[in-house]
């Protein structure tokens, strides 16, 4: 098929908007407040199919994201993604956190050197004391 006569996905800022800061977890009326908006007014900029660039900008520095997270936001692909990357353990992020050791034997080992080591201080201070004597 052709990429030019794909069907091009209609991008609707206001929706896009909404969708990321509930993503984010940021209610409507305190990112409003952190930029110096009203709740309505917020509510009317998400409601919109189109916002300008310096809206855009204004909302992604109050979201913490790019502005070309606003742009490009498409929830089919970002749900596409989790779904197909969280359903087994091939995905790297899950290395960091597999422990590639069993704990209780480490805990083993760790105790019988210690159990070595105050053996080995001991008999060298019993050896000590009788060099004295």
């Amino acid at each position: 098929m052709d990429i030019d006569a794909m069907p091009q996905r209609k991008v609707h800022h206001g929706q896009n908007v909404k969708r990321l800061r509930e993503i984010l977890n940021i209610k409507q009326d305190a990112l409003a407040k952190k930029m110096g908006q009203s709740q309505q007014t917020l509510s009317r900029y998400e409601t919109m199919e189109k916002l300008d660039d310096e809206l855009l900008e204004k909302i992604a520095k109050e979201l913490n994201i790019p502005v070309e997270a606003i742009k490009n936001f498409d929830e089919e692909k970002a749900i596409n993604i989790v779904s197909n990357t969280f359903q087994d353990e091939a995905v790297s992020y899950i290395a960091p956190y597999k422990c590639t050791f069993n704990p209780i034997e480490v805990v083993r080992e760790l105790y019988e050197r210690i159990i070595k080591e105050k053996d080995e201080k001991y008999n060298l201070l019993e050896q000590i004391l009788k060099e004295k004597k």
